[in-house]
């Protein structure tokens, strides 16, 4: 058994693309529209890691996607926790749970869908701002 990918539903490509790509830093590895079916799948993944793949789908016909807590989260590693989340914050991304132990922090896509951030090895040293942060919303 191996594994291929994980579905999130979008509803906006653009913003998706803006989330996941520009600002989390994943690449967009192939894309396939289907007209009888009226969707389109994009598969991402990170870069070096394109045997771990989020497909996210769009279906044309207009969805209410609530917040998605039924999914649970996105996990990825990364190599600096905090280099990370200022670029995301940069980006307009709300750090919902802030990486305050040097080791977690948790962000959310345009759909609500909750994305975990784990640093690589051992936790980074605690830091300001991270520190005092407070938790915004749900993660």
């Amino acid at each position: 058994m191996k594994y291929l990918h994980t579905m999130v539903r979008v509803s906006d490509v653009e913003k998706s693309l803006e989330f996941y790509c520009n600002a989390l830093g994943l690449k967009e590895l192939r894309r396939r529209e289907d007209e009888a079916g009226r969707y389109t799948l994009i598969f991402l993944a990170g870069p070096g890691d394109e045997q771990a793949q989020v497909e996210l789908t769009y279906n044309w016909d207009p969805e209410d996607y609530d917040e998605g807590r039924n999914f649970g989260h996105l996990a990825y590693q990364v190599d600096d926790i905090y280099a990370l989340c200022e670029k995301l914050m940069a980006a307009g991304v709300t750090i919902n749970r802030p990486p305050r132990d040097g080791r977690m922090a948790f962000v959310r896509s345009p759909d609500n869908i909750s994305i975990e951030l784990l640093q690589k090895g051992d936790s980074l040293p605690k830091k300001e701002p991270w520190l005092s942060m407070e938790n915004s919303g749900r993660w």
